[in-house]
């Protein structure tokens, strides 16, 4: 992929996922590959509002050097990883939404919990344990996650999460489908450990999406 069009793949996901709701401020990180020895990547301590085309930065996925004087993301090394995990990964997508932050907090797998998830995530999502962000400990343990689940997403304890996909489209719907199943994990286990019925479940579905709402689907 040239590198122009990397880069601008990268700021318009960035925009997209601010309307969605899944980044804030300047949280979260997202790259593109441009071929077997580089990819783009978000710069650290951007806006995403402001960010321009010329701000995504180009790192070597090997030394994870890169080009120019803006700084790359800290949690490069760990976009380097997954790129290096699967040939056929082509966008890396971290982010701190809030559905997966809870779950990745209370430290829980998710199962497959119907089709459109495994069609779209391909498996379970593992949780880590937790370890500092942007440190080799959190990277080697989000790729033995990934590579484990065979899955496109990872919970990482107390953090957030990271997405994959063979695109950048692709990433984008790994990590709605990923909010949207974390949303329905919590009401399982609220259902689980409350008392509540079954039949319960609109109710507190409802109460659920008043405080808390649903990820736009933007």
């Amino acid at each position: 992929m040239e590198i122009d069009k990397a880069k601008k793949i990268v700021r318009d996901t960035g925009i997209r996922l601010l309307k969605s709701g899944l980044i804030a401020r300047t949280w979260g990180n997202i790259s593109q590959r441009i071929d077997e020895n580089y990819f783009a990547i978000t710069p650290t301590g951007r806006t995403y509002e402001d960010l321009t085309p010329e701000e995504i930065v180009q790192v070597n996925i090997e030394d994870l050097t890169h080009i120019g004087k803006i700084k790359p993301s800290y949690e490069k090394g760990l976009h380097s990883a997954a790129y290096k995990l699967r040939p056929n990964i082509g966008a890396v997508i971290h982010t701190h939404q809030l559905q997966a932050a809870v779950v990745a907090a209370a430290r829980k797998d998710v199962p497959v919990l119907n089709p459109q998830m495994k069609k779209i995530i391909g498996g379970p999502v593992l949780c880590t344990d937790y370890s500092l962000p942007g440190t080799k400990k959190l990277i080697k343990m989000a790729i033995h996650a990934l590579d484990k689940s065979g899955s496109k997403a990872v919970l990482l304890a107390n953090h957030g999460t990271l997405c994959v996909g063979k695109d950048m489209e692709d990433a984008f719907q790994v990590a709605l489908e990923l909010e949207r199943v974390c949303q329905l994990f919590i009401e399982k286990e609220f259902l689980k450990v409350s008392g509540y019925k079954k039949g319960d479940r609109d109710s507190i579905r409802s109460w659920y999406l008043k405080n808390y709402g649903l990820v736009k689907s933007a």
